[in-house]
């Protein structure tokens, strides 16, 4: 081994020991706080997450009131069925939809496979009924409304 390859070797080892001390005195014992969210490293992901209502058309059977816009997205009443058209996102993005009263999501899988997937969404422990679907191009969404007597979905921002 040359005297260049010892000494390369030698910085190597010291900066991996000073990564693991930073690193040991930089945890933290604690349970954290899941509220509290992801810190910087937000930052990373924040092209990605929901589709934007807007970019959404919406035809419902029968028709029913036009889309109303609120403070977490946009509120989709329908009697039985409802059509969702998502624009194309320009990349993967998530189609959040909540509701008070349980419904069924029918859309087309994400990437080249030609697969349909169903999802009976009901109401948690916290009272909503929450579907997402992955959205990566132009995209219909069916929404039916279990026993045809209406339901309202929130096409939600986040």
């Amino acid at each position: 081994m040359t005297g260049r390859q010892k000494v390369l070797l030698v910085a190597v080892a010291m900066l991996l020991v000073a990564l693991y001390v930073v690193a040991v005195a930089g945890r933290d014992d604690g349970r954290g706080d899941p509220a509290a969210g992801p810190g910087p490293l937000g930052r990373l992901g924040r092209d990605a997450g929901a589709v934007d209502p807007a970019t959404v058309g919406v035809a419902c059977l029968p028709p029913a009131a036009d889309p109303a816009p609120t403070a977490d997205g946009v509120v989709v009443a329908f009697g039985s069925t409802c059509r969702l058209r998502v624009a194309d996102p320009g990349a993967l993005r998530t189609l959040v939809l909540r509701g008070a009263a349980p419904f069924e999501v029918t859309a087309r899988a994400p990437g080249d496979a030609d697969v349909t997937v169903t999802d009976e969404v009901t109401p948690g422990p916290d009272g909503a009924a929450v579907a997402k679907v992955a959205v990566d191009r132009e995209t219909e969404v069916l929404l039916r409304c279990p026993g045809g007597g209406g339901c309202a979905v929130t096409l939600v921002r986040s």
